[in-house]
């Protein structure tokens, strides 16, 4: 790093670390690997927005609500209204978080456009908030088909992503950035877990054959999966997180990028084959 000697008023020689903050080649491979995160997540998770909108919403529009129970069975039973608005309200916000996430994590609209960061910012914690609170109403008016695993592990996601919109929001009011941006990191994570959710469950499905999974979500991966739709999405966000402070070192910052370039590599495989066989087909059946 580049230093300067310097006399000090005792007579002593001493160095000053000259390298701005940041300009270490281990903080551009941190940088250089989240930039490249970000952008695979965007561009994943808006054709998994878009499929969301063509699958669940033009089930509305066509009146063959049954169609929700593709994935999930028993999302859908027509005597539950007040359920089925619950989480439709969940899959319409989630939609919204995963299209307009990635951009409230981009550093050149929060310099250069603030005022467009303040309000997607806005209609982002809503969202995240009618999300979680959707999703929480469900499985206490009607329950998940997994059972205790799965309304423990999916309503623990609802209340962690309720709070974190709420934080998200605390700090960007009282302009602690640091904390906010923090936050909005963490919230982001959590927000992409209903679409890892799919996907984790389509490469265990190549790796394993269903091992462990069954279809009234009683398997032991089911119970699993229940928890790991987000948990270790919330772990590496803390690693970007901790790696970017000023405490760090370079070995620290080195391996953050090291996880979050493995990170990249999974989203971007599990967004090809998913864009081949299961989102780009229902998508295009949706206009055909």
């Amino acid at each position: 790093m580049a230093k300067l000697v310097a006399l000090t008023l005792s007579g002593r020689m001493t160095a000053i670390d000259m390298t701005p903050p940041g300009r270490t080649i281990s903080g551009a491979l941190l940088r250089g690997a989240g930039a490249i995160l970000v952008a695979i997540t965007w561009i994943s998770a808006m054709i998994f927005g878009a499929y969301i909108l063509a699958h669940y919403g033009g089930a509305v529009q066509d009146g063959a609500m049954d169609r929700w129970n593709k994935v999930l069975p028993r999302l859908y039973e027509p005597g539950a209204v007040a359920a089925m608005l619950g989480i439709g309200l969940h899959f319409a916000a989630g939609a919204v978080l995963l299209l307009a996430g990635p951009v409230q994590l981009l550093s050149a609209i929060r310099d250069r456009a603030p005022a467009l960061h303040r309000w997607t910012g806005r209609i982002y914690v809503t969202c995240a908030l009618v999300a979680g609170l959707g999703g929480l109403s469900f499985i206490l008016l009607k329950g998940t088909i997994g059972g205790m695993a799965m309304n423990i592990g999916f309503g623990l996601y609802g209340s962690l992503m309720a709070i974190c919109a709420a934080q998200t929001l605390r700090y960007a009011l009282a302009r602690d950035l640091d904390t906010h941006r923090a936050w909005a990191v963490r919230l982001f994570a959590l927000a992409i877990g209903s679409w890892l959710y799919r996907m984790d469950y389509g490469f265990w499905s190549l790796l394993a054959n269903d091992a462990g999974h069954t279809k009234d979500f009683h398997g032991w991966f089911d119970v699993v999966m229940a928890f790991f739709f987000y948990v270790p999405n919330l772990l590496v966000a803390e690693l970007f997180i901790r790696s970017r402070g000023a405490q760090a070192n370079a070995w620290a910052k080195g391996f953050a990028a090291l996880v979050l370039l493995a990170a990249a590599g999974f989203v971007g495989l599990g967004t090809y084959y998913f864009t081949l066989y299961a989102w780009g087909p229902g998508i295009l059946a949706r206009f055909s």
